[in-house]
């Protein structure tokens, strides 16, 4: 469990350093599921989406010769990114273990950033590449969802979004390894322990469900042509699994097509430009697979915006998206 006390130490570490992000009403969207639905938006976070909190709390919670050895991590994009970018805060080296088919602007973003990236083209051993360059090099391991301050950073979004609507019924999140939906529920139920927190997992390759009926993370196959990128690493975290059994009241799935539907109304209703992660907890309101009590205030985290414009218009045209 992570305490409310290390997440407003959190908030407290990174305060000024990454955006307190709107929470925006959505009633066109939230007509359509008959609530009052609020938009969390980390997508207009620092690299696009909610990854810096944890990823800089973490950094900021290390010794200087923990820095000056290097940091290192793993990720599909969102927290490589979010890693690269808190290292060059920090003046740090960065080397971030990242899947062959990684996207093309997530890989940009990275480079970008100054860190190095080591392409690894199996994601089931991606943690195995990365124990093995860690060993190498001697840095510090970043984990992207099973480290208490990675977690406690994460946990800001829920100070927010209690801050900013307190009389909140609901929040919805999306769950790849569960260090988002780890560190918000922790939140949310310390203030408020009547609130529910609703997971919203890929339907052709869930994560949550299976290590929670295994009683431990299990190792999962992912879709590999997922708009939901960030929603796929090989297993969910074991402080994550923890969480959700105390704190998640209802997990649900979402096909792509609901997804590529939800990016579309966020896009053109909400003008919110979203990576299909970021859509997943909207998708799971819109398509009727979480449904919650009339004009229940619902909240719906955007968990991020990282998505090639070529890739997302094929998806919203019709065509593959990959």
């Amino acid at each position: 469990m992570i305490e409310i006390s290390d997440i407003r130490s959190a908030a407290e570490r990174i305060r000024g350093r990454v955006h307190n992000t709107p929470l925006l009403s959505a009633s066109a969207l939230g007509d359509r599921a008959q609530v009052r639905l609020y938009l969390k938006c980390e997508n207009l976070q620092k690299t696009g989406s909610f990854k810096p909190r944890g990823a800089l709390n973490k950094i900021l919670s290390l010794s200087p010769a923990e820095r000056a050895k290097g940091l290192i991590t793993v990720s599909a994009g969102n927290h490589a990114q979010a890693v690269a970018w808190a290292a060059r805060q920090v003046e740090a080296p960065c080397a971030v273990v990242m899947p062959a088919d990684a996207p093309r602007s997530k890989l940009d973003a990275v480079k970008g950033y100054g860190a190095e990236v080591i392409l690894h083209p199996d994601r089931a051993t991606l943690f195995d590449k990365l124990h093995e360059e860690r060993e190498a090099r001697g840095a510090t391991f970043i984990h992207p969802f099973d480290d208490p301050a990675v977690l406690a950073g994460a946990g800001t979004v829920g100070l927010e979004i209690l801050d900013q609507l307190p009389e909140a019924r609901a929040v919805i999140l999306p769950v790849g390894g569960g260090g988002l939906l780890g560190g918000v529920a922790c939140a949310v139920k310390a203030l408020n322990p009547k609130i529910r927190v609703i997971a919203v997992e890929l339907e052709a390759g869930p994560g949550l469900k299976p290590a929670l009926d295994a009683g431990k993370p299990v190792t999962v196959t992912r879709p590999a042509n997922t708009l939901a990128d960030g929603m796929t690493p090989p297993f969910v975290g074991a402080i994550p699994l923890e969480v959700a059994r105390r704190f998640v009241d209802e997990i649900v799935t979402v096909s792509e097509a609901e997804i590529v539907a939800a990016m579309a109304l966020l896009i053109t209703r909400a003008k919110l430009y979203v990576e299909g992660s970021g859509a997943a907890a909207s998708a799971a309101l819109l398509s009727g697979r979480v449904r919650l009590s009339e004009g229940a205030l619902t909240v719906a985290v955007v968990s991020g915006g990282n998505v090639d414009l070529a890739r997302a218009c094929s998806a919203l045209l019709g065509g593959s998206g990959g």
